[in-house]
């Protein structure tokens, strides 16, 4: 799945890793159930609601989509703690590279796990990462039934602003 990245964005959204749907038709967060576009709209950080084969809109307004681990899977609880572990070094040069505002990654558990950062909570990260500031999402696959969408608007919608005044 190719990265979504130019220098200076705002934002880069990591997602955990590719479905299978997504890594066939190329494209982020593809499936029909996956709630990360309409909830990028309700926060604020798209004028309207794009479609995942518009995701190329994104890096005029700021944003990129990346992913922990590259290789696509039927669910993330098929990723071993050493792919994540391989993924945040990866994601790390990255950042490095590219230099985006914020890292936003899309899952606790795939941050925990990959970061060795077991008590961390959703939000703005303490740490840094190669001198991009770190923020903790949850993941907006329709599997993940604790949040929905008005809560992730609002979860969402508070990086939207942070990137906005910093």
């Amino acid at each position: 799945m190719p990265d979504l990245l130019a220098p200076d964005l705002r934002v880069l959204f990591c997602g955990i890793n590719p479905s299978l749907y997504s890594a066939v038709v190329g494209v982020h967060f593809a499936r029909p159930g996956n709630r990360f576009w309409p909830s990028l709209h309700a926060s604020g950080f798209t004028p309207r609601r794009l479609q995942p084969s518009e995701q190329a809109e994104l890096l005029g307004l700021g944003l990129g989509i990346t992913n922990v681990v590259d290789r696509a899977t039927a669910s993330a609880d098929m990723l071993g703690a050493e792919e994540y572990a391989e993924g945040a070094k990866s994601l790390l040069r990255k950042v490095k590279r590219y230099r985006p505002k914020y890292l936003a990654v899309l899952g606790l558990g795939a941050y925990r796990t990959g970061f060795a950062r077991p008590k961390a909570r959703f939000g703005p990260q303490e740490e840094t990462l190669g001198g991009t500031r770190l923020w903790v999402l949850p993941n907006p696959s329709g599997l993940n039934a604790s949040y929905q969408l008005p809560d992730l608007a609002r979860l969402y919608g508070e990086l939207r602003r942070a990137a906005e005044t910093r």
